[in-house]
């Protein structure tokens, strides 16, 4: 920055006399005031004016000579008890001139700073606040480019949850309709295992079994089909998941950014937060670039959009043709073994009265064993749900961090809270097998029972009492669709 010079200042302003350099090298003049050198006051360093001075004072002694080079000689008057009279006049007015013109020097300095420091404050602080103009615009900038992506993600998070929650929902349906079919596999497993319970000539490969062995080989195959879906499903669930995690974990570090850009926004000269922090300017080892964190973030979004696709095109499984024609065939064929089941009841008709006494009490003890299976396999299930809690309790604990992870007794008793379960599931466990065992033998001495019987009359009580009661319960289409 280039300084103006500011104009001289003559020391005839101080001492009303111009400066030496501008009157040619003159120091005294006629106009000079009195306290100021005169004419004739200028010496040279001959010492031909020496000069005599009478004493001072009755006091003064000493030698009393006085000369132009008495500051050298080391010859000056005496000080006097009452009076100094150590410099002459003419000193006393040149130290004057010498005085006044220092001064004005001085005050030229003084000048030429005030006025270098005013151009400088001004153009420096002009300086300054255009950078922090040019900042604070870069950094809204960048805040709103944050903001933009933070949003995006955002819709992505969003779209990502609602997906996943359709898709735990088709879960459920597929469930449902694989409970559905485990349905019906246990009636036309029902319908065969009575059938097969026929003794003598009754026991024949007829055409309600042909149809039977048909309809459980497709129950196979459908649920083999809702297995594979179901499998598929769970892992597109986990990389749902994991996709969601992911961008909850960028939408979060946006967030923050976002956050501190708005901060730094928001700062200003007079802010009270601003501190001295040098080691800001130093860049770390492991920032991005700007091109490097855009493509991150497309490339998350890609990824995401990418697993979201393939969700709504596993959705599209349980909705599709496939499954809609596997029930169609399902009903066909269970319409086939109500019909062959009722020809062959019409044609032993005459022994339904005779088994119907006989099966009641066995029916009763078989449904009584299977509701006490069925409330054992909800205890067991009820006990897992215990463990679960449990186990994820001991897993939290373990997460703590550094020190805060103690073997307390919280953790203690949550280990001792597993073993309890664990040997709790186990006893209920054993009391399954035991009902399951239970029903087996059950059927067993059914089938003592049974033998005892005429050949037809067991045969229409399993057709009529057995495989149409059962077959009664056959759920509907929309049941095997999961809903």
């Amino acid at each position: 920055m280039a300084e103006a010079e500011p104009k001289h200042v003559s020391c005839k302003k101080s001492c009303g006399r111009p400066h030496k350099e501008q009157a040619g090298g003159a120091a005294v003049g006629p106009d000079a005031p009195s306290f100021l050198p005169k004419p004739g006051d200028e010496f040279g360093g001959t010492g031909d004016a020496e000069q005599q001075m009478g004493p001072v004072g009755p006091w003064a002694t000493g030698k009393v000579d006085w000369s132009p080079m008495a500051g050298l000689t080391g010859t000056r008057p005496i000080v006097d008890h009452y009076s100094i009279t150590r410099y002459s006049d003419a000193e006393w007015r040149k130290h004057n001139e010498e005085v006044l013109c220092s001064s004005a020097d001085d005050l030229h300095r003084v000048n030429m700073a005030e006025f270098n420091s005013k151009r400088a404050l001004e153009c420096i602080s002009a300086a300054a606040d255009k950078a922090q103009y040019l900042n604070t615009q870069r950094l809204a900038e960048r805040d709103h480019e944050i903001l933009r992506w933070k949003t995006e993600v955002e819709h992505a998070i969003v779209a990502m949850t609602e997906e996943i929650k359709l898709l735990t929902q088709k879960r459920v349906q597929a469930r449902q309709a694989g409970a559905v079919l485990t349905i019906i596999s246990n009636i036309a497993s029902e319908c065969m295992a009575r059938r097969a319970l026929r003794e003598g000539h009754d026991l024949q490969r007829d055409k309600v079994e042909e149809e039977l062995i048909k309809e459980c080989a497709l129950v196979k195959e459908v649920s083999g089909l809702i297995e594979r879906i179901l499998h598929q499903i769970q892992e597109q669930l986990v990389r749902n998941k994991a996709i969601k995690e992911r961008l909850e974990g960028d939408w979060s570090d946006k967030y923050e950014a976002h956050q501190l850009e708005a901060n730094g926004v928001s700062l200003k000269t007079c802010s009270k937060t601003t501190l001295f922090k040098p080691a800001a300017t130093r860049f770390p080892s492991d920032q991005s670039t700007p091109l490097g964190w855009e493509n991150a973030t497309k490339e998350i979004l890609t990824i995401a959009e990418a697993v979201r696709a393939q969700s709504c095109e596993l959705r599209t499984l349980l909705d599709g043709p496939i499954l809609q024609d596997c029930i169609r065939d399902l009903k066909a064929q269970a319409d086939k073994v109500d019909v062959a089941l009722a020809r062959s009841i019409s044609d032993t008709q005459q022994c339904v009265k005779a088994m119907i006494t006989e099966l009641e009490t066995v029916v009763r003890r078989n449904a009584e064993c299977e509701k006490i299976i069925l409330d054992l396999q909800n205890g067991i299930r009820g006990i897992d749900k215990a463990m679960k809690t449990a186990q994820t309790r001991l897993d939290n604990l373990q997460r703590r961090p550094r020190c805060e992870n103690t073997r307390d007794k919280s953790q203690f008793g949550l280990v001792d809270e597993v073993k309890s379960l664990a040997e709790m599931a186990s006893s209920l466990k054993g009391q399954l097998a035991e009902a399951e065992e239970s029903l087996l033998n059950l059927i067993k001495s059914r089938k003592i029972l049974e033998k005892e019987l005429q050949n037809k009359l067991k045969s229409i009580d399993i057709d009529r009492n057995r495989c149409q009661a059962v077959r009664a319960h056959y759920p509907s289409a929309t049941a095997m669709s999961g809903f």
